[in-house]
């Protein structure tokens, strides 16, 4: 008897104390993850930055510019295209957007999956029974450049999350970046991230090869028109790298060695074509 009347209070001092940890624990782990919840939602808030989808709304044959058509996206913002059909509307990386004309909406577009965000044309099944003005407009290639580098500077800096060491502004010793720590697994986010970034420096590239290599300067150089100027613009189409690099004489230099190599019916040479076709 005395031995049980020992041992029962120390069994349930020990069966409490426990109980008592396990709770402890409990509480400081639910708390814990309650933070790190509550960082991430603020992470992901923080990382939503807006910028811009610039574009022109045709009708079904692609011919006329289409006026007054809503242009609206899931995060609430609106505009309606001008009289030539040009809309240009604030966006982030969550958003879609679509079209309303005559209350007929077209589908969601997600902002990231975008293969062309700084000239998303698009046309929408309607008609226009009478012929409209369409005005040309010289595009500033440089300004344009320089606009969209401002509208995407988000995507054109982005880089994959890694551990970064910071150091706190008041007190000792250094910690890790907790955003770029929840933002390392943000896989899908990433991926996409990347993908739109690398859309974005490819058209930004086909865009400098369009101002300099255009029809009008093969056309006074070579003097071809109609098809054979489409097929030569398309065949001898230069790399970005070479573009960038020639000065005006050679650029001429090349566009006329590239038409005799045409009128003989030879291909271009493979150093002045971009790097996935020389493959």
């Amino acid at each position: 008897m005395q031995n049980q009347v020992f041992r029962l209070p120390f069994t349930f001092s020990f069966v409490t104390c426990g109980i008592t940890f396990r709770l402890k624990s409990f509480y400081r782990n639910t708390i814990h993850a309650l933070i790190i919840s509550c960082l991430m939602l603020a992470g992901m808030q923080a990382s939503a930055q807006g910028y811009k989808i610039r574009g022109t709304v045709y009708d079904s044959t692609r011919s006329y510019p289409m006026q007054l058509v809503s242009v609206i996206t899931t995060s609430g913002k609106g505009t309606v295209t001008n009289s030539d059909g040009y809309y240009e509307i604030e966006v982030n990386e969550k958003d879609s957007i679509w079209f309303s004309y005559l209350n007929k909406p077209t589908v969601k577009f997600p902002v990231l999956k975008i293969v062309n965000p700084m000239s998303f044309d698009i046309s929408l099944q309607v008609n226009v029974p009478v012929l409209r003005e369409v005005k040309i407009r010289q595009r500033n290639y440089r300004q344009d450049s320089i606009q969209n580098r401002i509208d995407y500077a988000k995507i054109f800096e982005y880089q994959r999350p890694k551990l970064k060491v910071v150091t706190p502004q008041y007190g000792a010793g250094v910690g890790f970046d907790l955003d770029e720590i929840i933002n390392m697994f943000r896989f899908k986010r990433n991926k996409s991230m990347l993908a739109f970034q690398q859309r974005l420096l490819i058209q930004e590239q086909d865009r400098a090869v369009d101002h300099r290599f255009n029809k009008a300067l093969v056309r006074r150089l070579t003097l071809l028109d109609g098809n054979a100027l489409d097929s030569f613009m398309r065949l001898f189409r230069p790399s970005f790298a070479f573009t960038i690099a020639a000065g005006d004489y050679d650029f001429q230099q090349y566009i006329k060695m590239s038409f005799v190599r045409f009128k003989h019916g030879q291909g271009p040479l493979p150093e002045f074509l971009r790097e996935e076709e020389q493959e």
